[in-house]
């Protein structure tokens, strides 16, 4: 479902005389169907960088990323964005969200941008919010007044509305309490249970042996420099 291949990344420095800065070299990474792999590494060597160009952020320099059928390295932004709707969902560390906007259709939104009827979606919505503890009072808000924690979970429920057949996931259960990471674990495993191919960053170990197929170390594709 998820293939990299030969990927290399660099950056440009515009404001250093456009120093060119190698990052990635070579990467390689398989996720079937139904399967998590995890992301480890030292701090600065690549594993949000990788996330964010499986995910069409970052350009990839050479390489090929194949999400299904599409080369995201090679891809139009059109169909990166359809990729985004449809097949392949990420749940970042922080909400961005449109001010003002009910918490409710905040979830719901990835199932509306489909078509899913608006009953349906806001029904799909209002079952995750409330396995996540979200109160129900809280719903008719925008998530932009909740503390760090209610929007983490409210991101949560958004990355998990739509069935994604790929996901990614940037630390899904940091800061959480033992009750909503254990809701968080259950949705992970659902989505492999039902054939996600799933790429993650875990620093809590307990929750990456549980929902972990394998690990890799993104040490592996830093390109050495030059003394």
């Amino acid at each position: 479902m998820i293939e990299i291949t030969n990927l290399s990344k660099v950056f440009t420095l515009h404001n250093q005389g456009s120093a060119v800065i190698p990052v990635m070299a070579g990467a390689a990474l398989s996720v079937t169907p139904g399967e998590c792999v995890g992301l480890t590494g030292r701090s600065g060597s690549g594993k949000s960088t990788l996330m964010r160009m499986i995910y069409g952020n970052y350009l990839a320099a050479g390489g090929s990323i194949r999400v299904g059928d599409l080369d995201v390295a090679r891809a139009a932004p059109r169909e990166i964005i359809r990729l985004r709707r449809e097949v392949l969902g990420y749940v970042s560390q922080f909400l961005r969200v449109v001010p003002r906007v009910p918490t409710l259709d905040v979830v719901a939104e990835p199932l509306l941008q489909l078509g899913v009827p608006v009953d349906a979606a806001r029904a799909r919505a209002a079952d995750l919010l409330a396995r996540l503890n979200i109160a129900e009072r809280l719903w008719g808000l925008s998530p932009t007044t909740f503390s760090g924690g209610e929007q983490q979970r409210v991101n949560i429920a958004r990355g998990f509305a739509h069935p994604y057949p790929a996901l990614l996931l940037d630390e899904p259960t940091a800061s959480l309490d033992a009750a909503n990471r254990e809701v968080v674990l259950g949705l992970i495993e659902e989505a492999k249970a039902r054939g996600a191919a799933i790429v993650g960053i875990f620093h809590d170990e307990a929750a990456r042996d549980r929902v972990c197929d394998r690990l890799v170390d993104v040490t592996g594709f830093t390109p050495r420099l030059a003394a």
